[in-house]
């Protein structure tokens, strides 16, 4: 039969695989970005009260009125701009589903969007699903830093957009004043939109600030910012993304989330509102309670000798494994430690389209309860003392 050109070349997530793997096997799951505890008490209860109170059909396609009102305040705040609920908002099922909404809004078969990786191994096929394609433009190692001229030499007639990640998943970097500059110059001189991945926002280490690309003057009238609430909240499951987008595209934005998923989960997005309307503390506990797992996590590889670079934001760690094993590919570790040591983790190739790159490197995420990160290094230990 037939198969769609679209599709025939993609794969299933690796990322996912590994987070089956690890329940097939009982091993400690650190591959996918998922936390091991629960939404803050109240929200889980907003969400049970909605169910209750009969938010059960659909909402709006754009959003529970609620919720937009709040991300539009949000946003007013952090763009610098006013951000009209009715206009520029639209909640989508998840972080994945705006990507795509974006790309189907901006992208015609043929396009080409500048990609920085390691990057999200979603955003590749996000882009094949319209008939466009990716360019990479590598972050090298260690510093992981932008680069203006590689940037320069990624764009062809063909480059409509570029997708931003801060703070980065899978590196945990987060750009600076000086790499957004160029981001921003490399966007207004060749007319391109920004789109960014903005969901780890509220996940910053050190005193560092978030700087949203749609906030620089020159980029709020082409950039697409893009955020969701399954991360700070603790509840990825919940699938609640939006988009913020200027006027210019925030109809067709809105329009392809209308008919690729009509709507997210009614009662999840009455939960989401509850959860935006959380006081200042509950954002500076997690902040605190983050930088305590980065601490003890980074710590241990640290103390093995797993060679990583601590993260600026979110809550990855890319390292270096051949201090456990240095006979075996990044693939072939990754399934070893989740199945004979019991600690699950993603191959450094996933986040490259040139898998060599991600050689010798694994991606572990440490949103997990602090007993499970000690569980997760005593297995780590005792594979080194193995090897």
């Amino acid at each position: 039969m037939h198969i769609a050109a679209r599709t025939s070349h993609l794969k299933e997530s690796v990322i996912r695989e590994m987070t089956r793997v690890a329940l097939g096997c009982g091993a400690i799951n650190l591959s996918q970005g998922f936390p091991d505890y629960d939404p803050p008490a109240e929200v889980m209860e907003a969400a049970a009260a909605a169910i209750r109170d009969g938010l059960n059909q659909y909402s709006m396609s754009w959003g529970l009125p609620l919720l937009r009102e709040r991300l539009a305040e949000r946003y007013t705040a952090m763009l610098g701009r006013d951000i009209d609920p009715d206009r520029h908002v639209v909640v989508t099922c998840g972080v994945t589903e705006a990507i795509a909404c974006a790309f189907f809004a901006i992208l015609d078969p043929g396009d080409e969007v500048i990609v920085l990786e390691p990057a999200h191994e979603t955003y590749g096929p996000a882009a094949a699903m319209v008939g466009a394609s990716i360019v990479p433009v590598v972050l090298e190692a260690p510093a992981f830093r932008v680069d203006g001229a590689a940037l320069e030499a990624a764009v062809t007639p063909r480059t409509r957009a570029i997708l931003v990640n801060t703070p980065h998943n899978p590196t945990g970097r987060v750009f600076d004043a000086e790499e957004l500059d160029a981001l921003t110059e490399l966007a207004v001189r060749h007319d391109l939109v920004v789109v960014t991945d903005e969901i780890y926002d509220e996940i910053l280490y050190d005193g560092r600030l978030h700087r949203a690309p749609g906030a620089v003057e020159a980029l709020r009238e082409r950039t697409i910012t893009i955020g969701g609430l399954g991360k700070t909240f603790a509840m990825t499951g919940w699938r609640l993304g939006y988009a913020i987008s200027p006027d210019a595209l925030a109809i067709p934005v809105r329009s392809a989330h209308d008919f690729l998923t009509i709507c997210a989960p009614t009662p999840l997005q009455a939960a989401g509102a509850a959860a935006l309307a959380l006081p200042p503390a509950y954002f500076e506990q997690m902040r605190a309670e983050y930088h305590e797992r980065r601490a003890l996590f980074c710590t241990a590889l640290d103390d093995i000798g797993m060679a990583n670079q601590w993260p600026e934001g979110a809550y990855y760690v890319m390292a270096d494994y051949r201090a456990i094993r240095d006979d075996l590919d990044d693939l072939a570790f990754a399934r070893w430690l989740t199945t004979e040591v019991g600690v699950a983790c993603v191959p450094g190739r996933v986040f490259y389209t040139d898998g060599l790159r991600g050689a010798n490197l694994v991606r572990f995420a440490y949103a997990k309860k602090p007993q499970t990160l000690l569980d997760a290094a005593a297995r780590l230990r005792s594979a080194l003392e193995r090897a």
